[in-house]
């Protein structure tokens, strides 16, 4: 789902109810406007507002709880690597090309997911690019060190516990770019926040102050929709995880 479309059609079906709510205004016989109609109907929506408020607040729940866990696996993903090199590097100078291989694995990683071209397309498959095999490379470089002593054996096997966390931690990323809101929820989001504007300009004053405030609501509700779901896209769009742990981890491997 593209954050921009969908947040432009809920602010037009919005600001689209709050002119048909007007338009019924003048169509309507006066009788359905006394009173006890406005309560009723006033009544009625405030159910269908806090049924509305319930279910944006677990779409945001949802995508930000998706945005988060995707920065923490960036996180750990860059202290995973910076302990691989550092355990690598105590084993002896017979991991140096392991260490090089891990750099550039590393930073050829670094590119897929966040490209510094802005027309370059963001890969996350691993099994798209070389990336994702040169993982599996050093991850078997590693299993095959021959240790001559405990000291060496004991830090080859922490690196490959280690190598396997990466490998674990690049499918953790894949699995976690899908999209956290489920489509349905936008659908029943979308037609209530339609129904409860209707309202409004069903009951409101037809003047330009009235319009503009009941426009600026409607954008600031599509806007709302519009940053829930850039969140939910955590490796695209204006709203990313940061490469910044990564960028700092390619830097200071094999030193």
């Amino acid at each position: 789902m593209n954050p921009t479309i969908v947040g432009l059609i809920v602010f037009a079906c919005t600001f689209g109810g709050v002119l048909l709510g007007m338009w019924l205004r003048l169509v309507l016989p006066e009788h359905h406007f006394d009173a006890e109609s406005k309560d009723t109907v006033k009544l009625g929506i405030g159910l269908v507002a806090t049924m509305t408020a319930l279910v944006l607040g677990l779409v945001t729940a949802s995508a930000k709880g998706s945005f988060d866990a995707m920065d923490a696996a960036v996180k750990q993903s860059a202290i995973q690597a910076l302990t691989l090199d550092r355990a690598l590097a105590r084993y002896g100078p017979e991991s140096a090309p392991i260490r090089s291989g891990l750099q550039k694995a590393l930073g050829a990683r670094i590119e897929m997911i966040w490209p510094q071209g802005s027309s370059s397309p963001v890969k996350l498959d691993p099994t798209s690019s070389g990336a994702g095999l040169g993982a599996e490379v050093l991850a078997e470089a590693i299993r095959q060190l021959r240790p001559n002593n405990d000291a060496q054996r004991a830090l080859q096997s922490r690196a490959m516990d280690l190598s396997e966390a990466l490998l674990q931690a690049r499918w953790l990323v894949l699995a976690g770019s899908e999209a956290s809101v489920p489509l349905p929820f936008l659908v029943i989001l979308l037609f209530w926040l339609t129904v409860t504007f209707t309202s409004f300009g069903l009951f409101a004053p037809r003047n330009a102050v009235v319009k503009m405030v009941l426009f600026v609501c409607a954008l600031s509700v599509g806007s709302a929709v519009f940053l829930v779901l850039e969140m939910d896209q955590p490796f695209d769009g204006l709203i990313k995880v940061s490469a910044d742990p990564l960028r700092y981890a390619h830097a200071h491997l094999n030193r």
